[in-house]
């Protein structure tokens, strides 16, 4: 079934139009939204700043926040499409949208995975911290760090487009 990536604007739009089952929201936790109607026990709610690094005041991904989205990733029956969302679009929801990818699929190369999200979203930067974390956790030994390096260049655009990404290779 598929991941939708978007940025919070695009949320309730998604949500009437898709019909997802289950939703996760990376944001700092200043901006974290409420949980949209009929999500009860089906939102992740991340707080977690788009940063690679320490800063003050800010909060980094760290491993406990992987460890939430792998669990939460394994009540996906994905029958029903699952919103990854984060501020724009573009760094947090796309790690995280690996890494689940990454997750239900470990007998395809890593590279591949990386490769069709590049493919589906020119705009698409995961964040390196989020899929360091998970490639540790994962027992990758560095391969879905080098496979985001891997894609090359994005095309910075400020926000992303929501785009469909397979959770399922």
């Amino acid at each position: 079934m598929i991941l939708i990536v978007c940025g919070l604007a695009e949320v309730a739009a998604i949500i009437a139009a898709r019909r997802p089952s289950h939703m996760i929201t990376l944001l700092d936790p200043a901006s974290m939204i409420e949980t949209p109607e009929g999500f009860a026990d089906r939102h992740l709610k991340l707080g977690v700043n788009d940063i690679a690094e320490p800063m003050d005041g800010m909060v980094l991904p760290h491993e406990g926040l992987v460890a939430d989205l792998l669990k939460f990733g394994a009540t996906w029956d994905e029958r029903a499409p699952m919103i990854v969302h984060c501020w724009a679009g573009i760094s947090r929801s796309s790690a995280s949208a690996f890494v689940l990818a990454c997750e239900r699929n470990p007998d395809v190369a890593e590279k591949t995975i990386a490769l069709a999200m590049r493919k589906a979203a020119r705009h698409a930067y995961p964040n390196r911290r989020i899929v360091a974390l998970a490639d540790d956790m994962l027992s990758r030994k560095g391969r879905m760090v080098d496979a985001v390096e891997a894609m090359g260049d994005y095309e910075y655009s400020g926000v992303g487009t929501p785009f469909d990404f397979p959770a399922r290779f």
